[in-house]
């Protein structure tokens, strides 16, 4: 909902605002995990079997699975946070990963919040036309990407929580 208020509010430039301030959030969660709640969050790893995986996945292939982990809605992105904040995932490679696997995602919801925006507005059917054609290419993009990622994370011993 963010993402889509900030597409409305700001149009396309709400996209760089939208990395920034989720590369940041994200970040810190991950920093919290790694250093003040290591104890708590690594506790939930060693109780479920699935994210024991992750964590394997992790140890083994790093940036990568956390890019794919970003791209796919395998777990919830706050979850996200805080399990690679308990893995030996380098912190900047976390946040590359982050940046890299939020782009999708941010991109179709800025351009739904910024065609509503132009929806509302007094603007030409033309211009509302491109503006939907842009935001069912980029919702197919994700979407394929999605699954790409959900593929990779399958191939790695890594499946879906259910």
């Amino acid at each position: 909902m963010l993402t889509i208020s900030a597409g409305f509010a700001y149009g396309l430039w709400g996209l760089p605002i939208v990395l920034v301030a989720a590369t940041t959030g994200a970040s810190l969660a991950f920093l919290i995990a790694r250093y003040a709640a290591r104890d708590s969050v690594r506790r939930l790893v060693e109780r479920r079997r699935k994210i024991a995986a992750i964590d394997q996945a992790i140890a083994e292939d790093g940036w990568k699975i956390a890019v794919l982990l970003r791209l796919s809605p395998l777990i919830p992105f706050n979850l996200q946070n805080y399990l690679l904040g308990v893995t030996a995932i380098r912190f900047r490679h976390f946040v590359a990963a982050t940046i890299a696997g939020i782009v999708p995602g941010s991109v179709l919801f800025t351009c739904l919040g910024a065609l509503g925006k132009t929806a509302l507005g007094e603007v030409g059917p033309v211009r509302c036309a491109f503006f939907g054609a842009g935001l069912l290419a980029t919702a197919i993009a994700v979407i394929l990407v999605a699954r790409k990622a959900r593929a990779k994370l399958h191939e790695a011993g890594v499946d879906p929580i259910s």
